[in-house]
């Protein structure tokens, strides 16, 4: 089972969850966001997969998500319009992601990662 952690070097939140990796031994492959972020199938996958509301995926404290305006948008939008909207910049969605290609997590939280990630 290969993990694939979607992260941002300079996010301090990121940083602590591949510390916690690390510390628990779990590999992955690492992918930076912003150069390389998922596709819109790729993201549309993970939502699904997920169990979220599409509006978790979003980095709503980043400037970009402010710049744009999104707010009032992710409301009323389609989820359709939002995977556009997210697909197209990296700094739009929320880090770390998580993935095995079936389970994600969105964020960091110590307690989430534990009882989705260690009970593998």
């Amino acid at each position: 089972m290969a993990l694939t952690f979607y992260w941002y070097p300079k996010c301090g939140t990121c940083r602590k969850a591949k510390k916690w990796l690390d510390e628990h031994n779990l590999s992955y492959e690492e992918i930076h966001i912003t150069d390389n972020p998922p596709s819109r199938s790729e993201l549309e996958a993970l939502y699904k997969n997920s169990g979220l509301e599409l509006k978790k995926f979003f980095n709503t404290s980043g400037q970009k998500y402010r710049e744009l305006g999104l707010k009032d948008k992710v409301k009323t939008s389609s989820d359709e319009e939002l995977l556009d909207i997210l697909a197209t910049d990296g700094m739009l969605i929320k880090r770390p992601l998580l993935t095995d290609g079936e389970k994600v997590t969105v964020g960091f939280k110590e307690e989430e990662y534990e009882k989705k990630w260690l009970s593998l």
